[in-house]
């Protein structure tokens, strides 16, 4: 499935004066930047920072500072809120157990986009919104499909619609840099967990 496509349709398809809610877990300024650029000028969205896989604490304020100086600056149609869930990384670290070998990109990586998702679609039904989705498809580094596979499968769970989309597409990583480039924006070089450090 063309999940870009898919989201393009769904924009189409919203009623003229209408602007739904869209609850949408970022990973970290970077990659928020050209999603949030697209997104605000359709949804009415709250930013959820929930990312127990950063390694340190001093890396996961410094993350989420960022993604609230984006906010913050960057002109947005309808300017999102945002919410910053406190620090704790037991909830990985419990996630990984036995998986601490598995490549980068593997199976670990899939339970942890699980975990970040169900976090978010709980948080989507917590304050009402009608969609839920990530920033994590924009990196050419993150499997997009399965992401979508995950997040559709939480939505039926849930009982949130999942919001489609690879934002790498169009142009979007690019537009990412861009952007980075323009907020001077802190770019890290690994995912945030230990195991993407190594």
């Amino acid at each position: 499935m063309n999940y870009q496509l898919e989201l393009e349709k769904l924009i189409k398809s919203i009623p003229e004066n209408r602007v739904p809610s869209l609850c949408l877990h970022a990973c970290c300024a970077p990659c928020a930047s050209y999603c949030l650029e697209y997104l605000s000028q359709y949804f009415d969205i709250t930013v959820y920072f929930y990312n127990p896989n950063i390694a340190s604490k001093e890396e996961y304020d410094k993350r989420a500072k960022e993604l609230e100086r984006l906010i913050n600056e960057m002109p947005m149609k309808h300017k999102p809120k945002l919410i910053i869930e406190d620090y704790s990384d037991n909830e990985f670290y419990e996630m990984a157990k036995g998986m601490e070998e598995v490549r980068e990109g593997g199976e670990r990586c899939f339970k942890c986009y699980r975990l970040r998702l169900l976090k978010t679609a709980q948080k989507a039904k917590e304050t009402g919104a009608e969609y839920f989705a990530t920033t994590l498809t924009i990196s050419p580094l993150k499997n997009a499909a399965k992401i979508n596979e995950i997040t559709y499968e939480l939505g039926e769970l849930m009982g949130v619609k999942p919001l489609p989309g690879d934002f790498k597409k169009k142009n979007g990583y690019k537009r990412s840099l861009e952007l980075s480039k323009i907020y001077n924006l802190y770019r890290q070089n690994y995912c945030g967990c230990v195991y993407s450090i190594r």
